[in-house]
């Protein structure tokens, strides 16, 4: 089973890895991609003013500029321990132990705009890059990244199950052929739900962590929801592959 989360903008400073070398990522055949857009954000640095139309950055946040600026010499650090915010505390890496770490770092991926795909031991810099981000002179990411990533995550998923928790931007990436889809729906008294943004992160999170860390070796939707049933998720299964879960309003 993988495990597909979304990145988060918030990322932990610094690491006791060396500089970033593409080649030492997994998915090799996403390196030209990765090595464009990594030399691309290098050189966007350069112009404070293009690099906060680009990425959406307003002043206050020059810091993130300057992270761009060193992706080729910043420490490195596991690509799990990189990301931080709340889906990150609610999946809470750190305190897994033995096996069950043993198997979140098995099954835990991450969709990223930058490098594609990377697994939870790969290690990474700080950067900011959005799924929506329009570097200039360039068509979408999603255009740019979906011709490279789709193959690498339909092989994936030829041979095991993935459960993509994605955001609608990141998903827009690269599809997934059979994956589990996951929505978090807020259920008002009255039995109206809406689907939630900010907050199903947390619950997205909760998830990440049950399915990070079980001994079973869920091979669909089904088996999925019953983990998360048995850990006292509120689940349902709108169809054969997508799975709601749903919160109080």
């Amino acid at each position: 089973m993988l495990v597909l989360l979304p990145p988060s903008e918030t990322k932990i400073d610094g690491g006791d890895g060396p500089p970033l070398d593409v080649a030492a990522l997994s998915h090799r055949e996403l390196d030209p991609l990765r090595t464009d857009l990594v030399d691309a954000l290098v050189a966007l640095a350069s112009d404070v003013d293009a690099s906060r139309s680009a990425l959406g950055l307003s002043p206050k946040q020059d810091d993130e500029i300057a992270r761009n600026a060193a992706l080729r010499t910043a420490p490195t650090m596991p690509a799990l321990r990189r990301y931080t915010g709340v889906l990150y505390d609610a999946l809470d890496m750190r305190s897994l132990r033995g096996a069950a770490a043993g198997r979140a770092r098995e099954r835990l991926a991450v969709g990223s705009a930058l490098f594609g795909l990377v697994r939870a031991d790969d290690p990474i810099p700080a950067y900011r890059l959005s799924a929506g981000s329009a570097l200039p002179g360039r068509g979408t990411l999603a255009a740019a990244w979906r011709p490279l990533l789709e193959p690498v995550l339909r092989a994936v998923a030829d041979g095991e199950l993935v459960v993509d928790l994605r955001s609608g931007s990141y998903a827009a990436l690269a599809r997934v052929p059979g994956a589990v889809d996951v929505d978090v729906l807020a259920e008002r008294p009255d039995g109206t739900r809406t689907v939630i943004s900010h907050f199903n992160k947390a619950h997205k999170g909760r998830l990440a962590r049950l399915l990070a860390g079980t001994r079973a070796e869920p091979a669909d939707a089904a088996a999925v929801a019953t983990i998360a049933r048995r850990a006292g998720m509120r689940v349902e299964r709108p169809g054969p592959s997508a799975l709601h879960v749903v919160v109080p309003a």
